[in-house]
């Protein structure tokens, strides 16, 4: 295994760590500190992160059977993807930090990331 995609197993295994304790902080003690509107916010980021998390892994499986250079172009844009539209999610309402911007900004990144794989998986050679 390449030291690049043992770097990619570790954010995702820490992108999975955060996302189980974020889903367990909204489920469990969000509630009484804000609104449900934000517990909502944090649920749905917790969810495309599950997500993207998932895809990544699925990308660096792919990787060990054929290894390409622009996997990891979809896999960093799931990464900043997950970053900025979770992040900014969770920031919003656990800090009460205004970064609405952020948020679709993010949704374009991981949509990117989606339709990169869509090209890689067209023009990759089998």
């Amino acid at each position: 295994m390449q030291r690049i995609d043992r770097v990619w197993w570790c954010i995702a295994a820490l992108s999975g760590a955060m996302m189980v304790m974020l889903g367990a902080y909204a489920a469990h003690g969000l509630a009484a500190r804000t609104t449900e509107a934000m517990v909502s916010a944090v649920e749905t980021g917790v969810r495309y992160q599950a997500w993207h998390t998932l895809a990544i892994m699925v990308v660096l499986v792919w990787r060990q059977v054929q290894p390409l250079a622009v996997q990891r172009w979809v896999m960093a844009l799931w990464a900043l993807g997950i970053a900025c539209f979770s992040g900014s999610l969770y920031l919003m309402a656990l800090a009460g930090l205004s970064v609405g911007i952020v948020t679709p900004i993010g949704g374009v990144l991981l949509m990117a990331g989606w339709l990169a794989l869509a090209v890689v998986a067209l023009t990759a050679n089998h």
